[in-house]
């Protein structure tokens, strides 16, 4: 059992470490090393959440007490990723883990392509449109998407809301506070539903995944500070497009 947690302690460190640096793809990181084990979806994705309901709400305070947060930007993307991280979570707890896995493996693909695309592409402007603005409207929308998509690939609402609210041309350190405390409630009820549904039976991965993520943060912190973002965003998608890889091609034999 021990050996378990150590094990997934290592992959709470590694995904935190990332999230830490970049703002996204902790679940992203987590889910895909937990399959690349041979970790059901539905456990990977409810184990990932549980732990995030921590890592999350740590993050959300910190950016809070230091101003990154826009109460508007927050409210919609709770409510909206809310309703689509309950709706993920049901389907993925009522197909069977081999109908679903093929699918995991082909958005945690597209996951490592869209980071690929944040580390090579534009980067968005420092400013906050406008609540007027006819984006802001559609901000709804894409919580409901990053909220869906996160709760059935484990991970993934970092890269689909950060990097899209981004490239609308949000301030950054708005939208990466925003939506990291946007996550904890999101977080909270996909775990609440799979609780509710399959339970959490795999303590020593959610024990791990906390521990790490915990050990991890300071240097995190010190990474956002010190290292070139565009350069691990690049490492972190080639990493997430070769593990997605090799379990997609394990899923579809």
């Amino acid at each position: 059992m021990w050996n378990e947690v150590v094990l997934f302690a290592c992959i709470g460190f590694v995904a935190q470490v990332i999230d830490g640096a970049l703002g996204m793809a902790y679940g992203v990181t987590a889910a895909t090393m937990l399959l690349g084990l041979g970790v059901a979806p539905s456990v990977a994705s409810a184990s990932v959440h549980a732990a995030e309901v921590l890592t999350a709400g740590v993050s959300g305070s910190a950016h809070w007490c230091l101003g990154n947060i826009e109460p508007a930007l927050v409210r919609r993307l709770a409510l909206a990723g809310i309703v689509g991280g309950a709706t993920g979570a049901y389907v993925l707890t009522t197909l069977p883990g081999s109908f679903v896995r093929p699918f995991v493996g082909m958005y945690l693909l597209g996951m490592g392509l869209v980071i690929m695309w944040r580390a090579i592409g534009r980067r968005g402007s420092d400013r906050w449109t406008s609540p007027s603005n006819p984006k802001q409207r559609r901000v709804i929308s894409v919580g409901i998407v990053g909220g869906l998509l996160d709760a059935i690939g484990g991970g993934g609402w970092g890269a689909i809301v950060t990097s899209t609210l981004i490239a609308w041309g949000m301030t950054p350190r708005l939208v990466i506070g925003s939506a990291n405390l946007a996550e904890f409630f999101l977080a909270s009820v996909v775990t609440s539903i799979f609780v509710a549904t399959i339970g959490l039976e795999r303590w020593p991965i959610i024990a791990g995944l906390m521990t790490g993520g915990a050990l991890a943060a300071p240097l995190a912190a010190f990474m956002a500070r010190r290292l070139p973002q565009r350069a691990l965003m690049f490492l972190v998608a080639t990493a997430i497009l070769l593990l997605s890889l090799h379990g997609l091609l394990q899923s579809l034999r």
